[in-house]
This record gives structure tokens, sequence and C-alpha cells, in this order.
């Protein structure tokens, strides 16, 4: 697959779950509703202002640098990535949903960017070996972790495409409710709890360097409660073997 072409859906993360829906989706990270809401998914003025502050705080955690290899796993419409792309030498972009990663590519073709490639690809299929050989010296995500059933596995997994010495940057949920996504049947996990992420990330070779509180997103909850919920930067380092 050519990382800077991407096929064109015939029909028309990220996350936030802004708007209430009704998914149905009964396993962890279906791209099945990130499908359907992908031409519309800049639309909320929340989404993009999460993204931005997910962006800033990247940027102040981990100085991206003109030398620097970057990816982002589950990066949606690329509105955190656009951002960082013009700090990196170069940024792969990938997301489980083919209508996400279509939207950025049509943003790439029309921005007439050069240095993002995007994939449609599950960094936790057994039979990918895209990034088999390759080295990163940033990763990041945001609001992506808590669609990812076996944490553990995927940052073990993710921790060996990272250069030592290279940072990881995750923003997500801090541990909450359960109300915070609108369709009670989609797999997720209600956020993370600190120092049981930590001990998670120390296990995959990862030491955290910071923890930070970013942004509180405010929203009518599942069960139709106004709500409050803070979400995280979590900033670490790949250890270099002595």
């Amino acid at each position: 697959m050519n990382n800077n072409q991407v096929e064109k859906p015939t029909h028309s993360h990220s996350e936030q779950d802004l708007p209430m829906e009704q998914t149905t989706s009964g396993t962890w990270n279906s791209p099945d509703k990130f499908n359907r809401e992908a031409r519309q998914w800049d639309d909320n003025p929340q989404r993009k202002a999460l993204a931005a502050c997910v962006a800033k705080a990247i940027i102040a955690a981990a100085k991206p640098a003109k030398s620097m290899l970057a990816l982002e796993f589950g990066c949606g419409t690329g509105l955190v990535s656009l951002a960082i792309a013009p700090l990196v030498q170069r940024l792969h972009a990938v997301d489980t949903s083919r209508e996400m990663v279509a939207v950025l590519q049509d943003k790439i073709d029309t921005c007439g960017i050069t240095n993002i490639d995007v994939s449609c690809l599950d960094l936790l299929s057994p039979s990918e070996s895209v990034f088999d050989e390759q080295r990163f010296d940033l990763l990041y995500c945001s609001m992506t972790l808590h669609h990812i059933g076996d944490t553990a596995g995927f940052l073990s997994r993710i921790s060996q495409l990272l250069s030592p010495g290279g940072t990881i940057c995750i923003a997500d949920l801090e541990e909450e409710d359960g109300l915070f996504h609108d369709d009670p049947l989609e797999k997720v996990h209600h956020g993370f709890e600190r120092n049981g992420l930590t001990a998670m990330l120390k296990a995959a070779g990862l030491e955290p360097q910071s923890f930070e509180t970013i942004h509180t997103l405010k929203k009518i909850n599942r069960s139709g409660v106004p709500a409050s919920y803070t979400i995280f930067l979590v900033t670490a380092t790949k250890t270099i073997s002595p």
C-alpha cells in the first residue's frame, strides 16, 4: 500500500462522543461508528477545541523537532497531526477507520502537505508488519487508548516502534463515571486511573516523565445530566538499555 494514497470511500480516532448517538457496537475498536461520522466529524467545535489543547500540550511536552520521525495512532481526521506535522521531518498518521483516513487525505491533498503519510491499518493485528523495520522519535494519540481492549498489550506493541530515548504522549480520559460514551453497548475503558496506567507504561519499557491535566470537557452525559470530564496528557520516554 502506498501510504501517500488512500482509496476514496464509495460512501460517506480521535474521539469525543459529543453528539448523542447509538452505535450498537459490540466489539473493541470498531471502525463502524467512525466510518459513519467521518465526514461530519470536524463540524463539532468542541472536538476542534480539544484537539487544539492536545496538540499544544504535546508540543510543550515533547518539543517536536525537524529531525524527528513521528507517528500518530488513531489519527482520525488529523486535527492533532496537522498541528504537529510542520514541526517534524515526517509524520505517519494511522487509523483503523477508512473514512477518517480518507478525510485526512483530502485535507493533505487540498493543502499540498508533503510530509504526512496516511494509512488505514490496525497496529495490533498479528498480520500487520508495515512498521516492523521502522522506529519513531515521537509517538502520540488523542482519545484513542480507551477504545483498545488490551491496554498493556498495546503499550508493549507501541513501545517496540519507539526509538531508544524517544517520546510517547497519550491524551485520554481520566477515570470517569461510565456515562461519558452515549452508547451503553460500545466497548470502551471508562478512562484511566493514573497509577494503573503508569504501571502499564513502565511494564512496557516506557518511563513516565509527566502526567498533567490539559482540558476539561463539558457535555450532557448518557443519563442526560451536564457533566465535566477531565483529559490528561501523560508523557513517557523509552528506556535506553545500558
